[in-house]
């Protein structure tokens, strides 16, 4: 297939590209490196079978030749970026995701949308299923990202009853790994630096509020099983597993050997209590659930920081 990745020069979208080159796949990756890196498709220079294009989606997205499939990729996905970009973050959800689905229609390409688990909001039913429709701030700093992804969701079930468009969601929920940027906001890379650095872990709140980690390979792999099959509606992927965030500082702080203290801050405003989703239609549409346990994977991120925290 030849393949457009939006969003390919982030953490997700770059080994996503990996994943489609390497199974025999042409692909044009997108980015106009506002959060993107071209580090992460340095690998990728001179392959026969990928190109990166420096181009903002939210503006008109022309690519020659045929297309067999968009993942739609393109967006900040972190708490400081989209709080630092919110206008863009909107943008890119927005007129990104029109752009895009307009381009599958025009080259009648599959569509995958990149949504989150952000679309839940701060949840009211545990854990959460793709049927629950969410608790969202619709006016808060998290806003920005939370209606982004919920709009594009609606955009894209648009193209797909109106234009017959061949659509998939993925509902991501938090995931890490390597190619992750330092001091991204995100919780585990946070953590990861401020102990390789020996400086205090930011706790917010008490600590207790809880996440689910899913390792970046069993996501990719969740993605690409998805993209290849033949379900529309919204999918979780995810890890089942629950931590709360002082069992995540206390597993990152075990392994680096660091002795850095545990700094506590306010919980930020609209920060989720809970995290995990429900994967049966994942366990039972695509055969799919993670396989890399939260020791297992915070080993390889510890690693690819050792030299990289700054």
């Amino acid at each position: 297939m030849r393949l457009l990745i939006t969003g390919a020069a982030g953490f997700l979208g770059s080994h996503l590209s990996d994943r489609f080159v390497t199974e025999g796949h042409e692909v044009i990756g997108m980015d106009n490196l506002i959060t993107g890196r071209r580090e992460n498709l340095a690998h990728l220079a001179g392959h026969p079978r990928f190109q990166l294009v420096i181009h903002d989606v939210s503006r008109y997205i022309g690519v020659d030749g045929p297309l067999d499939g968009i993942l739609h990729f393109a967006s900040p996905a972190s708490p400081i970026d989209y709080l630092e970009l919110p206008i863009q973050t909107l943008k890119v959800g927005s007129l990104g995701t029109h752009n895009a689905l307009g381009l599958a229609k025009a080259k009648g390409a599959r569509f995958l949308l990149a949504s989150t688990s952000e679309v839940y909001g701060d949840p009211e039913v545990h854990p959460q299923p793709e049927s629950y429709w969410g608790h969202v701030n619709p006016v808060g700093p998290r806003g920005v990202y939370d209606e982004a992804k919920r709009f594009a969701e609606a955009m894209t079930m648009a193209y797909h009853r109106y234009h017959g468009i061949e659509t998939r969601i993925a509902r991501i929920f938090n995931t890490y790994g390597p190619r992750m940027r330092a001091r991204d906001g995100r919780v585990v890379s946070n953590f990861v630096v401020q102990a390789l650095r020996g400086e205090p872990l930011t706790i917010y709140g008490d600590g207790q509020q809880t996440r689910s980690f899913c390792y970046m390979s069993d996501l990719v792999e969740g993605i690409y099983q998805l993209f290849n099959s033949p379900h529309r509606d919204p999918t979780n992927l995810g890890n089942p597993a629950e931590f709360t965030i002082l069992q995540l500082a206390e597993q990152i702080l075990t392994l680096t050997g660091s002795s850095s203290v545990l700094e506590r801050r306010p919980l930020p405003t609209d920060d989720p209590r809970v995290r995990r989703p429900d994967i049966t239609r994942a366990r039972t549409l695509l055969g799919w659930e993670p396989r890399v346990g939260l020791s297992e994977g915070l080993v390889h991120t510890v690693a690819h920081f050792r030299d990289r925290a700054d």
